[in-house]
């Protein structure tokens, strides 16, 4: 979809700037690090606990979003007389972290890294998550090194987990891999990630599950430039995500096998959300035949294409209740992640969520034949509460953030009328919301007879703007 770049006012500027702050504040996002958690990192950075194993051959590449520095992830696929291996390098965060110090506890304040256009709000002090524990291209960086063997349909035949030293060679943004790929001059690495993906998309459509390709709206900021833009991932994003969710699995299955762990869960659709689903492709004028089961109709659906987009967006209340699972002996009562159609776990973003780290240390005990750490045990239960409460904030601050820049960014749009399309009705059909192309923009609409899926010319209400509100009405 479209984007703008819109130079701001000063006066915009230094009103999105105070907004920021009082968000933080309005929030409790954390602020800088405490002195003695900074001091202790410190100290990490320089005397981390290595590993033994060696596995610095491995020519680990990384695939990132531009500018990224705490880089939890790298990966190495090869080919195998009957299958495959991938080679998948998780930040060993445990490495530097000692339980109950005063890194540890700060993390668990935390939850997990919080974004916003001006700053990045981290879990770990940034000497640890953009330096010492990130696996930035040519430096030696222990690692948990998940290596998991694959048949020639994608099917997981084997796995091993183990604390090993790896360098990544090269840090490719997405577009530069998806351009690689596109060019016909990928690297081997590069092009079986492109070969397995696209076996494990095929395994996901078998199962039964789905993931949703939905566009995101983002916010960036160049010089006095600001962007907001809906922005739909390329494949090979996909196909790295396949790596991560059968890392994911893989752990799943270790802590279900081995009797202790945290789970990603997420309980089954409702028969009601599919009904109410089907109701809003018919008024989106979007065709969904009978035969054609939730996940099938999904993959029909091109996030570029604005209709199909708002059919997306609307898919994601689909699934709700998503949550975390922890146990110590009997399993969960439902341990699956009913889109993945999988048990599944959070395993590979130590560095940015906190839960990862504890599931790297459960796995690593498992595969080694050693007891969980007691204090790794005895964190485990207390764990769904304080991501539960961290997710919450990070939604909240994602949304208010949005909001903040939207208002100045159609502040100083000086248009007055703009084409947007109803992407969701209340019942009564006069308020709902919708999505503007340009600027990218989602927000409340007010007006008599709304259809869903209608495109119209709107404008702000000046009222709602100047209380610091973004809604429109039909023009």
């Amino acid at each position: 979809m479209p984007a703008r770049k819109l130079a701001l006012s000063d006066r915009a500027k230094a009103e999105v700037a105070d907004g920021l702050i009082a968000l933080r504040t309005e929030l409790q996002v954390p602020d800088e690090f405490l002195a003695e958690v900074i001091a202790a990192a410190e100290r990490a950075a320089k005397e981390p606990r290595l590993p033994e194993l060696d596995r610095t051959d491995l020519e680990l590449i990384r695939i990132d979003p531009e500018g990224s520095r705490d880089l939890d992830q790298a990966l190495h696929l090869a080919e195998s007389g009957d299958g495959f291996v991938v080679s998948y390098a998780i930040a060993d965060v445990g490495a530097f972290v000692e339980p109950d110090g005063p890194i540890d506890a700060e993390a668990h304040r935390r939850g997990q890294t919080l974004y916003a256009p001006d700053r990045r709000t981290p879990l770990h002090p940034p000497v640890l998550s953009e330096d010492a524990a990130s696996l930035l291209p040519d430096q030696v960086r222990p690692a948990v090194l998940w290596t998991l063997t694959l048949d020639r349909s994608g099917i997981q035949t084997g796995v091993t987990v183990e604390r090993a030293l790896v360098r990544s060679r090269e840090q490719l943004t997405y577009l530069q891999a998806q351009q690689e790929l596109d060019g016909g001059s990928a690297r081997p690495s590069l092009e079986l990630l492109r070969t397995v993906g696209q076996l494990r998309e095929q395994q996901e459509r078998d199962r039964g599950g789905v993931s949703l390709p939905i566009p995101e709206q983002q916010v960036a900021v160049a010089d006095d430039h600001w962007t907001l833009e809906f922005r739909s991932p390329l494949p090979v994003e996909g196909w790295n995500a396949q790596i991560s969710l059968l890392t994911g699995m893989a752990a799943a299955r270790i802590m279900l096998d081995g009797g202790i762990g945290v789970l990603r869960t997420l309980p089954p659709a409702e028969d009601s959300s599919l009904h109410r689903l089907r109701r809003i492709a018919k008024a989106l004028r979007i065709s969904w035949p009978d035969e054609l089961s939730y996940p099938e109709f999904v993959r029909t659906l091109d996030p570029a294409q604005a209709r199909d987009a708002a059919m997306l967006a609307a898919c994601t209340s689909l699934f709700r209740g998503a949550g975390y699972a922890a146990f110590d002996g009997a399993p969960p009562e439902q341990p699956q992640h009913a889109a993945l159609a999988v048990e599944y776990a959070h395993a590979t973003a130590p560095l940015r969520r906190l839960v990862d780290r504890y599931v790297s240390e459960v796995c690593l005990a498992l595969a080694a034949g050693q007891p969980v750490p007691d204090r790794i045990r005895a964190g485990l239960s207390a764990l769904p509460e304080a991501m539960a409460a961290s997710e919450q904030q990070a939604k909240r601050y994602e949304r208010a953030v949005l909001d903040l820049v939207e208002l100045a960014v159609l502040r100083s749009a000086g248009d007055t009328v703009f084409d947007a399309m109803v992407t969701e009705l209340d019942e009564r059909k006069d308020r709902g919301k919708l999505v503007v192309a340009e600027p990218a923009v989602e927000a409340s609409v007010r007006g008599d007879r709304l259809r869903l899926g209608e495109e119209l010319r709107v404008r702000l209400i000046k009222d709602e703007l100047d209380r610091g509100s973004v809604v429109f009405e039909p023009a």
